[in-house]
């Protein structure tokens, strides 16, 4: 019988306690939201609705992708919801935030794979809270930087898209330089996620890196 590894206490899902948690449980529920906190079985919820905060995940909660680092559900997603992005825009007023963070599944069985509803999100944020700014985490829209530019073009503060370091995957460095070019003011940033070291994963880690330093 193979013995049981505990995880570390900094792996573990604390639970959300405290009056700002109860405010940010009852506005995202409320107004019929996601975060990727609850969806990604993020350790860190506890301590960002503990704060007052949370990470929005739009265009659902099922992911048409079924990537083996993430725990958001997978499958046939439902229709995008027309009253998502001025329900997100009325939480983040409720909340009182000065920086909004939003992110997404994966919706490859929509014809613009989401881009639409990304830019309806962005807008319906900037015309109710115009003094907040804001960060999308966005998929990579298969590489479609026509796509991208739909996004970028709605003005967010911060543009970011996460890379892992999976053997074979395309980091799609156009990103960066499309963004770069677009529109200079705007701030990219690149989320590594390495995940636990594994035989052969030193060489996708390095070339990772490279790709980002190539791209610019």
């Amino acid at each position: 019988m193979e013995n049981s590894r505990r995880k570390p206490d900094w792996l573990k899902i604390k639970l959300p306690m405290g009056q700002l948690s109860v405010e940010v449980m009852n506005t995202i529920r409320g107004h019929r939201l996601h975060t990727i906190c609850t969806s990604g079985r993020c350790p860190n919820q506890g301590e960002c609705w503990g704060c007052g905060t949370a990470t929005f995940m739009i265009c659902g909660d099922v992911c048409t992708r079924a990537c083996k680092f993430c725990n958001v559900k997978t499958g046939h997603p439902a229709p995008l919801d027309p009253q998502e992005p001025e329900n997100i825009a009325k939480s983040i007023r409720l909340l009182k935030l000065k920086h909004a963070v939003i992110t997404s599944v994966d919706r490859d069985d929509v014809e613009d794979l989401g881009a639409a509803h990304w830019v309806k999100v962005i807008q319906a944020i900037k015309r109710e809270n115009p003094a907040t700014t804001m960060e999308v985490l966005i998929p990579d829209f298969q590489g479609r930087a026509e796509l991208v530019k739909q996004v970028i073009a709605a003005a967010p503060e911060v543009i970011s898209h996460n890379l892992e370091t999976v053997a074979g995957q395309n980091t799609k460095p156009p990103y960066r330089l499309s963004a770069k070019s677009q529109r200079r003011e705007l701030c990219r940033n690149r989320v590594l996620c390495w995940g636990w070291e594994r035989p052969g994963t030193r060489f996708w880690k390095r070339w990772t890196i490279f790709v980002l330093w190539d791209a610019g």
